[in-house]
């Protein structure tokens, strides 16, 4: 399954349960035993199988988020940074990017899942997933 944005996000974002400005972004990585649902899944809660491993920390890294837009084009731009977790032994699949409210998983709102391709492996090294970005167009009529 190729990287997508939950359809939920995009609801959360207009109606303001998302800012991309001032929220907490985290990256939670989980095993290829995850299976996405863009539609279903809308909270932290319906991602199973997080990993575990040296040099991660349950929730997942922090990942910051930017947007840009580009009048010309009528195009906006989601770019999601990278993370690195030195001296990490373990194995993940996918990132899953989701506003952090601090809380119950129930509350946290699903952003991006990032499917790597297949599992990304280290063993004391450092684990590196690029940044990524998402480029939605406007249509005009």
């Amino acid at each position: 399954m190729a990287s997508f944005i939950y359809n939920s996000f995009w609801e959360d974002l207009a109606r303001g349960a998302i800012d991309m400005d001032t929220d907490t972004f985290r990256m939670m990585l989980v095993t290829s035993s995850y299976t996405p649902d863009q539609d279903a899944h809308l909270k932290r809660s319906a991602i199973t199988n997080e990993i575990t491993g040296t040099g991660y920390t349950a929730k997942g890294p922090t990942c910051a988020v930017t947007v840009a837009k580009d009048n010309a084009t009528n195009r906006v731009t989601f770019t999601f940074a990278g993370i690195a977790l030195t001296s990490s032994t373990l194995t993940a699949r996918r990132g899953i990017v989701y506003k952090d409210r601090g809380g119950a998983d129930t509350a946290d709102e699903l952003v991006f899942c990032n499917d790597f391709g297949g599992n990304i492996v280290t063993s004391s090294q450092t684990f590196t997933v690029g940044s990524s970005v998402i480029t939605v167009q406007n249509a005009s009529a």
